[in-house]
């Protein structure tokens, strides 16, 4: 697990892809030929319907040797009206013992082969061990509300927070809403007339629990208030 220091402003790969699976509220199954959609996960996430078992270790008394590939894939989609709100794909792949039943509310035990994440800066490969040991963002269940409220109720503070952006990169923009909270900072999405960047805000301090988010927020919009004289939006 990665202390959490005032030096990182981005999660890991690990972190970003646990915490996709732990707010996930669907994924696609791919296993014996078949392609599935399982909506049902509860509020539980990717984990709370497949556990991934160390290929390393066997399979205890009683349990099938694992012979059915399966891949679970799962998209990161952000929760504001974004040209391309597509932000990251995850995959899971490993073999089971049986073809994947997804109407059953038990957890299958999946034999982990390979966790890849796919975003805008490309693929990275996440071993079983880091998953492991990563923590799930403590944003990533109630990020999408947050900033809807942030879009619908203070607009305001959107355009607040672009104050803290270089004047130069605001030339020519069209519009900007934010793209992404975790418990690093916030990212803002610039859109132009034919492209689009994205820029960080790290937050003073990472975040340790959600309540600690209206503190971060407000550090932040104190800062864009400073220097509101000498980056004014262009």
């Amino acid at each position: 697990m990665r202390p959490h220091t005032a030096h990182a402003t981005y999660p890991t790969p690990a972190e970003r892809l646990r915490s996709i699976i732990t707010a996930a509220h669907s994924m696609t199954v791919v296993a014996d030929g078949h392609q599935q959609e399982v909506h049902t996960l509860d509020g539980a996430g990717a984990m709370g319907r497949v556990h991934l078992h160390d290929p390393a270790e066997p399979f205890g008394p009683g349990h099938a040797v694992p012979r059915v590939p399966v891949r679970l894939e799962l998209t990161d989609i952000a929760p504001t009206p974004l040209r391309d709100r597509l932000r990251a794909r995850v995959t899971l792949s490993g073999l089971v013992a049986a073809p994947y039943d997804p109407q059953s509310t038990d957890s299958t035990c999946m034999r982990f082969g390979q966790a890849v994440l796919e975003d805008a800066g490309g693929r990275t490969y996440v071993t079983l061990e880091q998953l492991q040991s990563a923590e799930p963002d403590p944003m990533a269940s109630c990020e999408a509300s947050m900033l809807h409220h942030l879009v619908a109720d203070h607009a305001e503070l959107v355009t607040l927070l672009l104050r803290l952006v270089e004047p130069r990169v605001k030339r020519g923009l069209v519009r900007t809403l934010p793209l992404a909270m975790d418990r690093y900072g916030i990212t803002l999405r610039l859109e132009y007339a034919a492209t689009q960047r994205d820029v960080r805000l790290p937050f003073p301090t990472p975040l340790n629990e959600v309540d600690q988010a209206g503190v971060q927020i407000h550090a932040l919009l104190t800062a864009a208030r400073r220097c509101s004289h000498s980056r004014l939006p262009a």
